[in-house]
């Protein structure tokens, strides 16, 4: 019987320290944020948002994986010299590793059609072809979906 009781006790205490590992280690969120506005504001928000999730995970000893979608008038956000929040972008991409950025390709083809020229992008932001299907392919990959 003490055999028994010895065996369980050894399994219980084993299986409650691979439970304490796995919380040590933390868990891993993905979040995408959705900017479809040129509005400042909304732009400045949508930052604030990435580096308060971000900094509030770290907090609590996990890790968050943020994509920020920009499309329709939403993309001024990536354009040199034209973007209200382009400083705070450049120095965000060198404060958070987790934190990327996601230019439409739909829309920067539109906007350089109706220019005559080809509209720059920001070198922290890459190019997609679709901002609303990258949305889409981020929800359907487990991300959260965050409009501010």
């Amino acid at each position: 019987m003490k055999r028994l009781f010895a065996a369980v006790a050894i399994a219980f205490m084993a299986t409650l320290m691979a439970g304490q590992a796995a919380l040590a280690q933390g868990k891993t969120h993905y979040v995408a944020i959705h900017v479809d506005s040129s509005d400042p504001k909304t732009q400045n928000l949508a930052l604030n948002n990435a580096a308060n999730v971000t900094k509030y995970y770290e907090s609590q000893g996990d890790t968050v994986v943020i994509e920020i979608v920009a499309y329709g008038p939403g993309l001024t956000m990536f354009i040199p010299g034209k973007s209200p929040v382009e400083d705070r972008i450049k120095t965000m991409s060198l404060q958070f590793e987790n934190l990327s950025f996601a230019a439409c390709g739909n829309t920067r083809k539109k906007m350089s059609a109706k220019a005559g020229h080809e509209i720059p992008i920001m070198e922290e932001a890459q190019m997609t072809p679709s901002g609303v299907v990258r949305l889409i392919e981020l929800q359907e990959q487990g991300y959260a979906y965050v409009r501010p």
